[in-house]
Order: structure tokens, then C-alpha cells, then sequence
């Protein structure tokens, strides 16, 4: 079984965000980047399809060279090879088009992502592939088995659990759940050494016209200080959460 794990290459959560260019285009200095916590969960799974089934487990990713240290940590991990396409990542469409022209090349069986990227929770990639290559796929996964031909995905749905059963190929969007938080891996001395020796392929991206353009960016407004109020003065409280927190 091939697996391809797309791995996006996003600031850490405890980065300070900026923009510059009149707010046009992302500041990256100083910025910490790490592997998308949603493809982390996903990579986590596939190593333990390459542990119990023999799987083969390749990454991929849309970006610069700047991304490369993300893809030598999945190596790191466990994953056997990398595939980087050398474009910046402009939009999902994109972002969709040149992971499909990997999958066609590289005729995978599974191909695991997580359901979004925690820098623009945009959502939208592992479908959008799916649909460039008429495969099965399910979002929001919570759970994944594979026997033979045949893949069993739990997701989440409104009030309940969801379990569904198709043939590969398939495309897998998941999210927290489809492994524990303490069954992540943490790179080792060996395997940050083994990945050094690893393939990683540098591929030119198909061209096509961009779709999409960011026009500016806007941080959301600062959250007012806390408003203490005395604990027997209950018509002031109610006349803050009605008239200014609007939320009775």
C-alpha cells in the first residue's frame, strides 16, 4: 500500500502574526514554522499503516525552500521519502492542482491530509483534489482502518459518529481524534541522522492561471479588558451582557 501524507508548513500557534506591504502580503521574519498540527495527526496514522501493514509512506508539500525543514522533520518521523513541488502556495486551488498531478504520478493508494491548515483555514485542498481525480473522500475523519481494497473511515456528524466503508483509492481529510495527542512523535537523534540520507524530490509545478488573489489582510481587534463587576450589583451585570455584549 502507497500512502502520500500532505503536509502543510504553517507558524507555530505562539507566533507573533505581522503583515507588511500595506498589509498585503505575510511578514515571516521571526517566525517559528512547524508541520500543520491536522497533518501531524495524519502522519502519526500513517506511520502506524507503515508499522503493521508494510505501507510505504511518502510526504509531500507545495512551497519554497523554506519549507524544507518541515519535510526533513516527517522524514525524521519515519516517513520513506519527500516530495516538495517548488512553488509558493498561492491559493487552495493551486495548492490542489499540483498535490493531483503527485498523486497521478506517483498512483497512490491512500492519500492522507489534515482537514485544514491552521494558518488561513482555508479547508478546502483535500476535497478539491479528490474532485481533480474522481477519488472517494471523506472529511473530518476521526477514525481509519484498511483491509485489503477497502478502507473504513469514522467522521464526525452533527449529534453523532458517522462509519463509512469504500474503495481505495481514496483521499482522508482528518483531524484531532484520529489518534490520541500522546501518541505523536517527537523526531529522535537516529531518525533526524536517517533523514539527512532520505530522498527528497524537488518537482516543477504545472502551470496554470491563478484563480485567486489575497488583497489585504486584518488582524481581528484586540479584546477589551475585563470588566469586574461587584458581585451583588446584578442589574449592572445584565445591562453589560445585554446592551454591550449583546449576548442576552
Amino acid at each position: 500500500m502507497k500512502i502520500l501524507v500532505c503536509i502543510s508548513h504553517v507558524p507555530d500557534t505562539t507566533s507573533k502574526i505581522n503583515f507588511k506591504d500595506n498589509d498585503t502580503n505575510f511578514d515571516a521574519s521571526g517566525v517559528q514554522f512547524v508541520i500543520n498540527p491536522y497533518d501531524e495527526f495524519m502522519l502519526t496514522r500513517a506511520m502506524w499503516f507503515k508499522e503493521k501493514q508494510g505501507a510505504s509512506v511518502t510526504v509531500a508539500n507545495v512551497g519554497t525552500a523554506a519549507t524544507e525543514p518541515t519535510l526533513r522533520k516527517a522524514l525524521a518521523i519515519g516517513a520513506d521519502n519527500a516530495i516538495r513541488v517548488n512553488a509558493e502556495a498561492t491559493d487552495g486551488y493551486y495548492v490542489a492542482k499540483q498535490l493531483a498531478e503527485v498523486i497521478k504520478n506517483g498512483e497512490y493508494d491512500v492519500v492522507l491530509a489534515g482537514k485544514e491548515s491552521i494558518d488561513y483555514n482555508g479547508g478546502m485542498v483535500p476535497g478539491m483534489t479528490a474532485a481533480l481525480l474522481d477519488f472517494n473522500f471523506v472529511n473530518a475523519s476521526i477514525g481509519i482502518e484498511i483491509e485489503g481494497n477497502t478502507a473504513t473511515v469514522s467522521r464526525e456528524i452533527d449529534g453523532g459518529k458517522e462509519i463509512l466503508s469504500m474503495n481505495l483509492p481514496i483521499i482522508i481529510a482528518g483531524q484531532k481524534g484520529v489518534v490520541e495527542e500522546k501518541d505523536l512523535r517527537i523526531p529522535n537523534m537516529r531518525g533526524i541522522m536517517m533523514a539527512r540520507k532520505k530522498p527528497l524530490q524537488v518537482v516543477e509545478p504545472i502551470g496554470f492561471d491563478n484563480t485567486t488573489a489575497s488583497v489585504s489582510f486584518e488582524k481581528p481587534e484586540e479584546k477589551s479588558t475585563c470588566k469586574m463587576i461587584d458581585a451583588d450589583n446584578l442589574d449592572e451585570l445584565i445591562n453589560l451582557l445585554h446592551n454591550e455584549a449583546k449576548v442576552i
